[in-house]
């Protein structure tokens, strides 16, 4: 059944917030450190005053750096000053360009349905810091008081570091090391770490052979170019750096043959047993779209049999997983080897609690779609709002192909907001190659973490849009044309326009008004029916609706 048919009929009579008033979108703020919880003000404040590497070119919570001397010497004395708490419990650490954030959440989803105590440390956070770190059997981001509670325990050694490494301690060194400390005070079974940016010299690195259970690397895409050495035989070698010896590697994938190299090269000289979770013995399939808890949801078969370096073997049919599309498929089928791999080395984990895992698993921000109320809050009515923070070429690839797999013949239109630092001619050639008419582009801009000379102006997205376009030869009505002042001025009224088709293209510094007109034009040109306008480009702008939602 097609979600098309679903919405008409259901989905947007659910709801999981209630109904609020309407909302206007607030035009800038800062989402950095944006907290909903004021109590954190004095922990915001400290890590945000550590140094960055905002002169690098390099987001301040990357974890990495690629400049100015980075040693991984200095986290392992800040973490001996603390105790080495990450001593104290068993670790996952995934590294990877893409994926790392849902094959985490599935994985600690999994875990937490055998009734382990799972600590997870991810990033970005999309509204509270709070959310980079939870603990327990829940999976709730940690409370405001627990987390300030680790912070007055550890400040006196935090301060003393600081001093003897000369104010070099950053912002991701510190925050890891609070996450660290958390997880050891709460004594949990398991810790998911996500490493920051790179992984060779990653803050997140300091784990060791001994504290290790496995290690998973996801994708090697071309982000972060420049910090992590200018090619993806570089990012790999860096992504590589976090296998560790004697202990298993699973290998999400599927990767460029040379990159495969790369990496397999390293786990033998480190003597790690492999697994792909893209070993053609791995089988999946997409079988339709449904409604599962309220969701909907891709319903899929996962048979796993494998017996090349680790025996693994399980079979999932009719699993429903709420995020869609082949690539959320995929961090399922790596997070599932994981767990399995985790249950050869003594771990229990039946078949059950990954199914309920996997099924139980929604990240905000990721091929997330409002409710008819929450649309309505933002005065979006009439259509549906689908958020996903994808950043790079290939996440617009795998959301491209999503939407086409949940709604073929659905109209589209996009807003956009990037950070300086991506590659947004590549992103908009994908779009407007990805073989769906677009009937509106707009293109905004938000607050990037790490200053403002990463947030890209609309008008620069905007010249990088025109570009792709005429590279492509795809006609776009923009916002520079007298025949774009004559449409406006007849307030949306596209009737007699509708046989050409065009795709409007304009910059909007606000987003609440890009938000708006996208909603007006989809609007006008299915006669009401039910278009899909997409959020996307970076977190930030969907944390900036969901922040919207949440006030």
């Amino acid at each position: 059944m097609k979600i098309r048919k679903l919405i008409n009929c259901q989905y947007f009579t659910l709801t999981h917030r209630k109904p609020t008033r309407s909302v206007q979108l607030e035009p800038k703020q800062w989402l950095s450190s944006y907290s909903p919880d004021p109590e954190l003000k004095g922990f915001t404040q400290y890590i945000d005053s550590l140094k960055n590497y905002e002169k690098y070119g390099v987001p301040k919570d990357a974890g990495t750096d690629s400049d100015d001397g980075f040693d991984l010497g200095r986290m392992r004395r800040l973490m001996k000053r603390l105790g080495n708490p990450q001593s104290n419990f068993k670790s996952v650490h995934i590294a990877g360009t893409k994926g790392k954030g849902s094959t985490a959440a599935y994985l600690s989803n999994i875990l937490r349905s055998e009734g382990y105590s799972v600590g997870c440390y991810t990033s970005p956070h999309m509204l509270s810091i709070r959310e980079r770190m939870s603990v327990g059997r829940v999976g709730e981001p940690v409370s405001s008081n627990t987390l300030n509670s680790v912070f007055g325990r550890i400040k006196q050694s935090l301060d003393e570091a600081i001093m003897l490494e000369n104010g070099c301690l950053s912002h991701f060194e510190v925050l890891t090391a609070v996450a660290f400390s958390l997880f050891a005070q709460e004594n949990v079974d398991i810790a998911i770490i996500e490493a920051g940016l790179g992984g060779a010299r990653d803050a997140t690195n300091i784990i060791s052979s001994s504290d290790l259970a496995v290690s998973i690397i996801t994708t090697i895409g071309e982000e972060h170019l420049a910090a992590l050495g200018g090619s993806l035989e570089s990012i790999a070698m860096a992504k590589a750096g976090i296998i560790k010896n004697g202990r298993p590697l699973i290998l999400g994938g599927p990767f460029l043959p040379h990159i495969d190299c790369i990496l397999r090269e390293r786990a033998s000289s480190m003597c790690s047993p492999i697994i792909s979770a893209s070993d053609g013995r791995i089988r999946t399939s997409v079988k339709g779209i449904n409604m599962f808890k309220g969701r909907p949801s891709q319903c899929c078969d996962l048979v796993i049999q494998l017996d090349h370096d680790l025996q693994l073997s399980i079979e999932l049919h009719d699993l429903n997983l709420s995020m869609l599309g082949t690539h959320q498929l995929q961090n399922a089928v790596t997070a599932t080897c994981a767990a399995l791999c985790l249950h050869n080395q003594g771990w229990r984990i039946s078949d059950g609690s990954i199914r309920a895992g996997l099924e139980n698993t929604f990240v905000p921000g990721r091929s997330q779609f409002l409710t008819s109320e929450e649309a309505e809050k933002l005065g979006l009515s009439g259509s549906i709002i689908l958020l996903d923070g994808a950043h790079t070429k290939d996440s617009a690839k795998a959301l491209l192909e999503m939407i086409q797999m949940a709604f073929p013949d659905s109209r589209l239109a996009v807003v956009v907001a990037m950070a300086s630092d991506k590659d947004q001619l590549a992103f908009a050639k994908e779009f407007l190659s990805g073989g769906r008419q677009l009937d509106a582009i707009f293109l905004t801009e938000v607050d990037i973490a790490g200053g403002t000379s990463r947030t890209t102006s609309a008008s620069v997205l905007r010249d990088c849009w025109m570009q792709a376009s005429r590279e492509l030869g795809v006609n776009v009505l923009h916002d520079r044309m007298i025949e774009y002042g004559e449409l406006f001025e007849d307030k949306f009224s596209f009737s007699t326009r509708d046989s050409k088709h065009e795709t409007v293209l304009a910059a909007e510094k606000s987003l609440s008004d890009s938000l708006r007109l996208a909603n007006q034009i989809l609007r006008e040109r299915t006669r009401n029916g039910s278009g899909i306008v997409v959020v996307t480009g970076s977190l930030h702008i969907v944390a900036k609706v969901l922040a919207s939602l949440n006030r």
